[in-house]
Parts: C-alpha cells; sequence; structure tokens
C-alpha cells in the first residue's frame, strides 16, 4: 500500500486540463493491479494521461486505512500519437487498448469527472444504468420491486407494468437503490 504521497497525480502533465491535451485519446485496460503503475511510467516517458482516483476508507481490526484507489478499475485514460501508444503498449502493464471512436464525447465525459475531483467531491464507482433496463430495487420500503428505468424531468424513474392492461406506474428512485437484474435468472 502506498502513503499518500508516494501516489501518482490524477492526471499529468500537472496544471493542464483535459482539455488542453494534445492528440488522440485512447483507453488502456490495465492488466490487474496495474494501474498506478502504468501511470508513473506514463509520466516518465512524457505521455499525457488521466486516472481519476477516490479514497476509500476501511477499518480493519481498529485501525482505519486509507487508500487512493481508481474510480474505474482496470483503465486509465492517456493521450498522444501513434509513437505514444506504442510506448504505452511496451510498459506491459496494458492488456488490451480501447480505441475510442468519439474523441469529442469521451473529452466531455472526462472533463465533468476531473471538475468533480478538483472540486472535492466524494465521488464513489456505481453501476452503469442506462435507462431502458430492467432493474430491482435494493433497499429501502420498495425492496425487491422490480422495473424498467426511465427518465424524467431530470429524475431517475423505475417504471412498474402491468402488462396484461398495458399500464404501468412509475417511482422516482435513486440510482443508489436500484441494480441491474440479470435477465437470465428468472423475473
Amino acid at each position: 500500500m502506498l502513503k499518500p504521497s508516494d501516489n501518482p497525480p490524477i492526471s499529468w502533465p500537472k496544471g493542464k486540463t483535459l482539455r488542453e491535451f494534445a492528440g488522440r485519446w485512447w483507453v488502456a485496460h490495465t492488466k490487474s493491479r496495474n494501474e498506478k503503475a502504468l501511470a508513473d511510467d506514463l509520466a516518465s516517458k512524457g505521455i499525457s494521461y488521466f486516472l481519476p482516483m477516490t479514497w476509500k476508507v476501511k477499518k480493519i481490526r481498529g485501525r482505519t486505512i486509507k487508500s487512493l484507489l481508481p474510480l474505474f478499475g482496470g483503465y486509465l485514460f492517456f493521450c498522444g500519437e501513434e509513437k505514444q501508444r506504442v510506448e504505452t503498449l511496451k510498459t506491459n502493464r496494458v492488456a488490451n487498448l480501447i480505441d475510442v471512436a468519439d474523441q469529442r464525447r469521451l473529452v466531455e465525459e472526462l472533463s465533468q469527472i476531473e471538475q468533480a475531483i478538483a472540486a472535492g467531491a466524494d465521488l464513489s464507482p456505481h453501476d452503469y444504468i442506462k435507462v431502458g433496463q430492467r432493474c430491482k430495487v435494493i433497499g429501502g420500503a420498495l425492496a425487491g420491486l422490480q422495473g424498467i428505468v426511465a427518465q424524467a424531468r431530470n429524475a431517475m424513474r423505475l417504471v412498474l407494468q402491468i402488462d396484461m392492461l398495458g399500464q404501468a406506474a412509475s417511482v422516482e428512485i435513486g440510482t443508489d437503490m436500484i441494480e441491474v437484474v440479470d435477465e437470465t435468472e428468472g423475473n
């Protein structure tokens, strides 16, 4: 476990925003637990990267342990030209490179994460839930309900359907209260 001062910076070079990075973006799917080591390698090679991280606090035998962990485990975002892509692969820390077709969209999405981190927001990993997915409520008074996720007036809603009637009702729900239902398990 690294001391806080031994962790790589969240983005490199320091002092630049992601929108200022030059070149093409790629997503490195790293080998297991290699995100920070890859970040160190890229910084030493002068390759721009973004590795969003968040603090995780846990208690073990009465001791409080704080660890800075990647927000998206197994992934690091980097920017450059073909030479930088090859240098990244030479680190032997990358399992796969994901080509980014929509460069502008990725930068927009990553910039939101960057802004939240810069503002000191307490980010934590969360399951990706898309509108239209079947989900079930995992806590609270509605635990066990299943429905389809819908978006309405900036709020997530769970649509409960009565197929026989062709009718439905919906309830506002926080995404932290639902999980995606595996369609292979019986509904």
